[in-house]
């Protein structure tokens, strides 16, 4: 990958396009849980989305090995994507980029308050 493709990220686009492609084959209850589980696994994205396009391929890899082999949906994820999703972004749990934000603006509120409390009022 080259400068200008991480700055445009149509490496990811280009990539994005292949997996699609890749979804269409596969049976509908599949497609159905792809689309679950990308809408799952974006909170867990850093500003990019960089981050999840290794995981979405292997996922999308396991989805089309079960596909031919002939298991069903719930037999490869089970009943519940969300916490599969979380599983595989990190742990149960795992901080979405939205939380890691509120984070970061409570650190520096609270450093900003430190400051104006070690000060001696006169």
């Amino acid at each position: 990958m080259n400068f200008w493709e991480k700055i445009t990220g149509s490496d990811m686009t280009r990539a994005w396009k292949t997996y699609q492609s890749r979804v269409k084959k596969l049976p509908v209850e599949y497609q159905t849980a792809w689309e679950q589980i990308t809408t799952n696994f974006w909170p867990h994205s850093d500003f990019t989305g960089r981050n999840l396009m290794p995981i979405l391929d292997g996922v999308l890899g396991l989805l089309e090995e079960s596909a031919v082999e002939g298991q069903s949906i719930h037999e490869v994820l089970g009943d519940d994507i969300k916490g599969f999703c979380s599983a595989l972004a990190g742990e149960e749990g795992a901080m979405s980029y939205r939380d890691k934000w509120r984070e970061e603006l409570n650190n520096n509120v609270a450093k900003k308050l430190s400051k104006f409390g070690g000060q001696s009022e006169n």
